[in-house]
């Protein structure tokens, strides 16, 4: 103990000896370990975001929605071709009529999702506009706060009505009285009946920005076309999810007439498989940052090799005179090798706290956003973080230290500095 404790000592007496090139050494250290608390603790809270807006929405719904045939619903070609304006049209009002008639499912709503030029006084504006059946508000979650919503009737009827989003009713209303007032969407007027209650960002849209109005006016007034973007279904029975995206996919291919399923112009996917996706993606995402992180560790590593050769170079005279007054071969090694661990485990320990502290102030701020994002840093990457920390010290410190161990005492003394 005695002598491991003296090896310890002068470890610690060469280090503080070198303070520039220790803290160059810590630095490279520091910021690969900080990299890996960050990639860890960045993983979960962007999970624990997801799940949030996932459960915002619900667990007991199944989505059928429009898809590019030849491709996979969870493609980027898919998300692509449908950013880039391929136009599926044969998702319809009928078809979300006859997906509501299953047994598994007990409520639904039709949805689309367009642009217009929203005019009020002299001012115009490009709008969001989400345009759904009036059985929305029996889905989602959100709330009216003043008025009220659509109806059936006026859905079927064109009504010239619409709902808007908390944030829009301040942006184009500011503190004035919305309910009553009329603008103009395109080329028509419509009627503000209602505004709902602050919803915050949902999947990454912010809907308090977005206009709301009945489908089919947004379909015949605005759009100018017939088709859906999607149909979003409660189920009765969240045990039988599966079985049901199943069925409907068959009824969808019944009603489209597709009989190869790479033809599929829709996808039918339950909430629980989404989360499923969202989980794949973003351990995959995690683990391209880590090879990232472990790159710049391995530097680091290399740089605590090269200093450790440096410093070896230039205390060959200490090596000569402690080897000539009785230290060991193993002695040397050790306490080069412990010189190196001590500097990267104070780097690992720095790291670290650098880590928790930039992985809250990021939680604080997301959440400042309106993001539901947790500060979470589970214990094993702690755990990982150090013992990484310490491999590195005795992997890239070992070479230095042999070196160091190896000397013959009569050609160190000899050595001038």
């Amino acid at each position: 103990m005695n002598n491991f404790l003296t090896t310890l000592k002068i470890s610690l007496t060469a280090l503080k000896a070198h303070k520039l090139r220790s803290f160059l050494t810590i630095l490279g250290i520091v910021i690969g370990i900080t990299s890996v608390i960050l990639v860890f603790s960045a993983g979960e809270g962007l999970k624990g975001l997801l799940l949030s807006q996932m459960e915002a929405w619900g667990t007991d719904f199944v989505e059928v929605e429009i898809k590019a045939p030849a491709t996979s619903k969870t493609s980027s070609e898919n998300a692509t071709n449908i950013m880039m304006g391929v136009n599926i049209t044969t998702l319809v009002l009928d078809d979300a009529k006859a997906i509501l008639d299953h047994p598994n499912v007990v409520d639904a709503y039709s949805g689309i999702m367009g642009q217009a030029i929203m005019t009020r006084e002299d001012e115009s504006d490009v709008i969001q506009i989400w345009g759904a059946t009036s059985s929305f508000l029996n889905i989602d979650s959100s709330e009216i706060e003043f008025g009220r919503f659509y109806t059936e009737e006026e859905d079927k009827s064109l009504a010239r009505v619409i709902v808007l989003g908390s944030e829009a009713k301040k942006k184009y209303f500011g503190n004035q009285e919305a309910i009553g007032k009329t603008v103009k969407i395109g080329r028509h007027n419509f009627k503000v009946i209602g505004v709902f209650k602050e919803k915050g960002t949902v999947m990454f849209m912010n809907l308090d920005e977005w206009i709301y109005m009945p489908i089919r006016p947004l379909q015949k007034l605005i759009m100018g076309i017939d088709n859906i973007m999607f149909v979003i279904g409660k189920l009765e029975d969240t045990d039988i999810s599966e079985e049901t995206a199943h069925e409907l996919t068959l009824l969808m291919r019944d009603r489209h007439d597709i009989s190869d399923p790479d033809k599929d112009d829709f996808a039918v996917t339950t909430m629980t498989e989404m989360m499923g996706i969202w989980d794949t993606i973003l351990g995959g995402v995690t683990l391209l940052l880590m090879a990232i992180v472990a790159v710049s560790l391995i530097v680091g590593g290399v740089g605590i090799m090269n200093i450790m050769f440096v410093s070896v170079s230039e205390r060959t005279n200490e090596i000569g005179l402690r080897k000539a007054v009785g230290a060991s071969p193993g002695k040397i090694l050790t306490q080069f090798l412990w010189e190196a661990i001590v500097l990267t485990f104070s780097g690992g320990v720095i790291g670290i706290i650098f880590g928790l502290l930039i992985s809250f102030l990021t939680s604080v701020g997301a959440k400042s956003q309106g993001f539901d994002w947790p500060f979470v840093v589970k214990p094993f990457s702690i755990i990982i973080a150090v013992s990484v920390s310490v491999i590195i010290g005795i992997i890239f410190g070992l070479i230095p230290a042999r070196k160091a161990a190896k000397m013959d005492p009569i050609e160190a003394l000899r050595h001038q500095h």
